[in-house]
């Protein structure tokens, strides 16, 4: 799984002129998901996401995590992540197929949940707009194919 996890003081998705999601504080997640990614993987990511710590402690430090600052989650699918870059066009062939890839985006935000966290999302496969307020910014790159 690939996650680009921007902190953020708000993020919203919209889909189709209607807000989908949104968030207050929190971690803009776009998620992208491997043919080789399994129910492991989406719970080990969420683990490291929801335990990182990047909030700001009483002394301008990043030493505290979404728990303790009360943060929420907008996770976006973003098979992207996966585009191969070698030419100009870019091609997608690298993420995982629906039938994979939408019940492990699902297990990841449930996994969220389970921890207690408020998780709003898009669609799979929709055509989203996305818009935040980035906080930093602080913006953390996560593979779990490169540890």
């Amino acid at each position: 799984m690939r996650a680009v996890v921007t902190r953020v003081r708000h993020a919203s998705v919209t889909i189709d002129g209607k807000v989908n999601g949104q968030i207050g504080q929190g971690f803009l997640v776009l998620l992208g998901v491997g043919p080789s990614d399994t129910h492991d993987t989406a719970v080990k990511l969420a683990e490291k996401i929801c335990n990182l710590r990047v909030f700001e402690d009483e002394n301008g430090k990043m030493n505290r995590n979404l728990e303790q600052v009360g943060g929420s989650l907008l996770v976006v699918s973003q098979f992207t992540l996966y585009a191969d870059t070698s030419s100009r066009r870019p091609g997608f062939s690298g993420a995982a197929k629906p039938d994979l890839a939408i019940p492990l985006y699902e297990d990841f935000m449930a996994h969220c949940r389970e921890r207690g966290f408020a998780v709003e999302h898009g669609e799979f496969g929709a055509d989203m707009q996305v818009d935040s307020l980035n906080d930093g910014p602080v913006t953390i790159l996560f593979d779990t194919e490169r540890p």
